[in-house]
């Protein structure tokens, strides 16, 4: 089995859904359900890098800007209509890069959002992704004083010609003046993203990014396995770059224990005691998202509007969102079986340090795991206990393979599908 199939963040991905037919009202999706997440998606981004595969728009002009928050205020207007209440327990701001707004922008977000979803985000722990080119001062310096509790910031690499290899042309002093920012407005969890994996990459230099980062000694450190479009250089390396993918993945993982950091999945580590406190679940909750490219989901159904990844069919669809004015229905999506809802319990909790706890899958499903879903092919990566069941260290490595192998067959016809178009 190789080990780098595809990052799994959601189950199913967006690719499995398909338009929905007749188109249920919210208010009938949301009946009886607990939103616990909200997240709102800003699609536009300063420039798009080279491994991007991104639901996002690169130079979008000020008047888009400002109808695309119009929209969004639209629908987050009929969306609180709809849910049976609103007592988020966390909150996101995603793209895209949220921060490519302006001040004044980012202002105009926070209130329409609270005023529409009758959220206090100062109340809850809030996370806002930024870039070095957009974590200015005076954009900083809203989010700090709106309550946000995380920032996360794309560097990828500290080394200028990994940077160039990626495809992500930024200046190291544009970095470090925005760490510095970060840091200067006191939010208290900063999150830098590191990729391994980039052309020319070595040991050396992969370790002199991980050191320099942990000069800004952020909270939360995600270390990203590179992951580039079909039939590129990089995608017919195959084995060989599995293999320093790997051996560049262990080096990081290792250097981070060494610095105090505890190991959250296979891709976020974080400092003892410096996570948000929150009473979300993600194998239980549901999710709230605003924007065009934000999914939502419940515990039966998964929805969002079209999904794309091209420029031009991107544009299409901010396009057509910044036009609507229904937004009371779900368009898109994929309904989950009781089946699906096990697997994506499965998925999401197993992927995860921690493992999977075999009560509450038992509370939830009327069954142990390891009845509806055996795992016999992963056993020389498991730890089964009696109250959990959780991936060893390499087992862990492997959860971009591992992810992808418990997608059921329906999810993989329709994902395949979806490719196929």
């Amino acid at each position: 089995m190789r080990p780098y199939e595809g990052y799994v963040y959601a189950y199913p991905h967006k690719t499995a859904y398909r338009p929905l037919d007749p188109r249920p009202a919210l208010t009938d999706v949301w009946a009886g359900e607990r939103p616990g997440a909200l997240y709102v998606h800003i699609p536009f981004c300063e420039m798009r890098c080279g491994f991007c595969n991104l639901f996002t728009r690169t130079g979008a002009p000020e008047d888009l800007v400002t109808a695309y928050l119009d929209a969004l205020g639209r629908q987050a207007a009929q969306t609180s209509d709809a849910l049976a209440e609103t007592a988020f327990s966390t909150a996101a701001f995603g793209g895209g890069t949220p921060t490519y707004l302006s001040a004044r922008e980012l202002t105009r977000l926070f209130d329409l959002t609270e005023r529409a979803m009758a959220v206090d985000l100062g109340a809850i722990p809030l996370s806002v992704e930024t870039s070095p080119a957009t974590a200015t001062p005076d954009r900083l310096a809203v989010l700090a004083e709106r309550g946000t509790t995380r920032i996360s910031i794309g560097v990828q690499s500290f080394v200028a010609a990994e940077a160039r290899a990626a495809v992500r042309p930024q200046k190291r002093a544009e970095v470090e003046a925005a760490l510095d920012a970060i840091r200067a407005c006191a939010v208290p969890v900063l999150n830098v993203d590191l990729i391994y994996g980039i052309d020319g990459q070595t040991p050396a230099s992969w370790l002199y990014s991980l050191e320099t980062a942990l000069t800004w000694k952020p909270e939360e450190i995600y270390l990203y396995p590179l992951y580039v479009r079909p039939l590129t250089g990089l995608g017919k390396q195959g084995r060989a770059w599995d293999d320093q993918r790997l051996e560049l993945y262990r080096i990081g993982r290792d250097r981070l224990a060494d610095a105090g950091y505890e190991q959250v999945s296979m891709r976020m580590f974080r400092l003892p005691g410096t996570a948000n406190a929150t009473e979300y679940c993600c194998q239980t909750d549901g999710m709230v998202g605003l924007g065009c490219g934000a999914r939502s989901y419940t515990s039966e159904l998964h929805y969002s509007f079209e999904y794309a990844v091209g420029a031009r069919q991107v544009r299409a669809i901010i396009d057509d969102y910044v036009g609507r004015d229904d937004f009371g229905a779900a368009n898109v999506g994929f309904a989950l079986s009781p089946d699906e809802r096990a697997r994506r319990h499965l998925i999401q909790s197993l992927l995860q340090a921690g493992g999977l706890a075999r009560g509450l899958y038992r509370e939830r499903f009327g069954a142990d795991v390891l009845d509806d879903f055996p795992l016999d092919r992963f056993r020389q990566w498991l730890v089964v206990e009696p109250e959990t069941v959780r991936l060893t260290p390499e087992g862990l490595a492997r959860s971009d393979a591992i992810g992808p192998a418990l997608f059921s067959p329906r999810v993989r016809a329709l994902m395949d599908g979806y490719a196929a178009c």
